[in-house]
């Protein structure tokens, strides 16, 4: 959908750190008009909004009634979500929401069931997927280069927690790319096993979680906020399969693939002009490219806000497992 500039008018609401990165993405679009940011203080408001000639509101309600945009995009709080994404919903704008959806599933549920009932555009910012090695990753999968899929392993940890946010915010927040990642080379996990530690009195900061997948592979997803993100291989992804396996590596810094038997890799990392797939900040320019596309052509969102309910679906039953010491199969 397109206003009468032939541009999509997109509003922001957040003007947090990755805020910022919403806002950047949006007004180097050339296909955006980025018309309006709304944030809870005035003076950082005005500031973000000046520097990428917007207007600033205070008020969720007011930005929508007076400018009336095509599409919201939504960057807040992880904790802090549910109220202000409902009413965007309720106001019938199609909108872009960061992860995670929510930590509640009932709200989860009542996101999803009020965007269905308005037929609106509901998409969720799970970039991980548009980083060059995870495509990479996708095309020698589905292209059966692995062959049959037997295992995968997901390692992903830096600094966070706070005794003040939510016991699981880890593997809510930060764990649900983990997921996704998963679902989205391996395919349906069909029950999970975890275990949890709150050594640093944080939370649960870090976690270990077995991973049965529908097809009868197996996997691991180790998450911590007890490490640190200046960490050389911070983040570390293995598909493995009967014919091969893939690796990434930090998310955007390096693919290999490597065919069983073979002592030779083919290796992708990018090259020395290569700024746009080295930096992870970037994935996110890539996704919103797609959402913009889908968008525009009136289709549905290349990641449906749905993903985000079965992130945390999977996250609610590896809280479940823990509690209960046993497996759990996760529904729907």
């Amino acid at each position: 959908m397109a206003g009468r500039s032939g541009k999509t008018k997109v509003a922001l609401i957040g003007t947090g750190g990755w805020g910022g990165q919403h806002a950047r993405v949006l007004a180097a679009h050339p296909d955006v008009e980025l018309c309006a940011i709304v944030g809870r203080n005035p003076a950082r408001t005005i500031a973000r909004a000046e520097q990428y000639s917007a207007n600033a509101y205070t008020n969720i309600r007011e930005m929508l009634d007076r400018e009336q945009p095509d599409l919201v995009s939504l960057c807040l709080p992880n904790e802090g979500h549910y109220a202000a994404t409902l009413e965007v919903i309720e106001a019938g704008c199609p909108l872009l929401v960061e992860k995670p959806l929510v930590f509640d599933l009932r709200e989860a549920d009542r996101l999803l069931e009020e965007a269905a009932k308005r037929g609106l555009f509901f998409a969720i910012n799970f970039n991980h997927r548009y980083a060059k090695p995870m495509q990479l990753a996708k095309e020698r999968i589905d292209g059966g280069k692995l062959g049959e899929l037997v295992f995968g392993s997901w390692r992903f940890g830096g600094e966070g927690g706070s005794p003040d946010a939510s016991p699981h915010s880890n593997l809510i927040e930060t764990q649900c790319h983990g997921f996704d990642s998963m679902e989205f080379l391996m395919g349906r996990i069909e029950s999970v096993t975890a275990e949890m530690t709150d050594i640093t009195g944080k939370g649960y900061t870090t976690m270990s979680i077995g991973l049965r997948l529908e097809s009868g592979a197996i996997g691991n997803l180790l998450g911590t906020y007890d490490s640190s993100y200046a960490y050389s291989d911070t983040q570390r992804l293995e598909v493995n399969g009967t014919k091969g396996r893939v690796l990434i590596e930090d998310t955007v810094r390096r693919f290999q693939f490597q065919a069983a038997g073979s002592e030779t890799a083919d290796v992708w990392q990018a090259g020395y002009f290569n700024d746009r797939d080295r930096e992870f900040h970037r994935t996110f320019d890539a996704h919103l490219g797609a959402i913009l596309a889908a968008f525009r052509a009136g289709g549905q969102p290349p990641v449906h806000a749905e993903a985000g309910m079965r992130a945390l679906k999977l996250a609610h039953a590896a809280i479940a497992s823990y509690e209960s010491g046993k497996r759990v199969r996760v529904l729907g």
